[in-house]
């Protein structure tokens, strides 16, 4: 007799409540109703014959089967998934990838054609996101991430360190308080980058005022943008100043839109890094990607 295998659905729904200990939680990344997964985890109980969760009013919680069976469960999910990047990736060279907004905006889309003509056989696919995918669940092959570089389970290789400092549009440096010391800036509006970093090493107005010695200059006032390039637009219109990481604005100051009124720059310790899991690590669609960036940014750093 052959073995029985449980329904895929069922799987998944148990596999979302078991990750989440919460129907609700599931059935909003699942894109189902709460009931649909009840409904769905139930189906595969009365399959194995087994409970698997222990429902005490509002609360959920594993049982000892539930408990054993989930990492089994999500080992075969990685490995189904593994699989099916692996049979595309012999099928078609495509490289999925997932970035930052701001990176994707003012670093990749401007160089991808050099990328396209240097590598006409690999297709890019981008998306954006602000948080860390779940490669075993997400039809991901690479990420950009800004951070530290402490990813568990994964491979990260800094592509991209980060120093910031003071931006704004040309017609700030005239009339009634032009921008000649970092003490104007009381007379200017503070432009803020509201992306939701909360490390504190992350740079913000406070740290680059405190580094350039200013005391007298309220560092919280003035409106937030996010994503980060919506903040060098807005430095761009003349809404105010802004503090910017000095790879998103290389343009804008080449073309005379942005200006730097103060030589302070502040480093950071966070930098932008390639990140994918260590089994991909010998993938040579991510091999070319990478070693592309490097040469990238190595010719960026050659002509500064």
């Amino acid at each position: 007799m052959a073995r029985q295998m449980p329904p895929l659905n069922p799987l998944r729904a148990f596999e979302a409540a078991a990750r989440l200990l919460s129907f609700t939680r599931a059935a909003e990344e699942l894109f189902v109703t709460p009931s649909a997964v009840s409904h769905q985890v139930k189906v595969l109980e009365d399959t194995l014959g087994v409970p698997l969760f222990s429902r005490l009013g509002k609360s959920l919680a594993l049982t000892p089967s539930g408990r054993a069976y989930l990492p089994e469960v999500q080992r075969a999910f990685k490995q189904l998934a593994q699989a099916t990047q692996r049979l595309q990736a012999a099928e078609l060279p495509v490289l999925r990838i997932n970035v930052p907004p701001t990176f994707a905006v003012k670093w990749l889309i401007p160089r991808m054609a050099r990328f396209m003509t240097s590598n006409p056989s690999i297709d890019l696919k981008v998306s954006t996101s602000a948080k860390m995918v779940d490669f075993a669940r997400e039809d991901i092959d690479l990420a950009i991430r800004y951070g530290r570089g402490q990813y568990a389970g994964l491979r990260a290789e800094r592509c991209l360190s980060v120093e910031v400092f003071p931006v704004c549009s040309p017609k700030l440096m005239h009339g009634a308080h032009p921008l000649r010391r970092p003490e104007d800036l009381r007379h200017h509006t503070l432009l803020h980058d509201d992306s939701t970093y909360t490390d504190a090493s992350n740079p913000d107005w406070a740290m680059w005022l405190q580094h350039a010695g200013v005391t007298d200059v309220d560092a919280a006032r003035g409106p937030s943008f996010w994503p980060s390039y919506l903040v060098i637009n807005a430095a761009v219109d003349g809404l105010g100043v802004a503090l910017a990481k000095k790879n998103w604005v290389t343009q804008e100051l080449a073309d005379g839109r942005l200006v730097r009124p103060f030589d302070t720059s502040l480093p950071v310790e966070y930098g932008y890094y390639v990140v994918y899991p260590e089994e991909r690590a010998d993938d040579p669609t991510i091999a070319t990607f990478t070693e592309w960036m490097r040469a990238e940014v190595a010719a960026d750093d050659a002509q500064a």
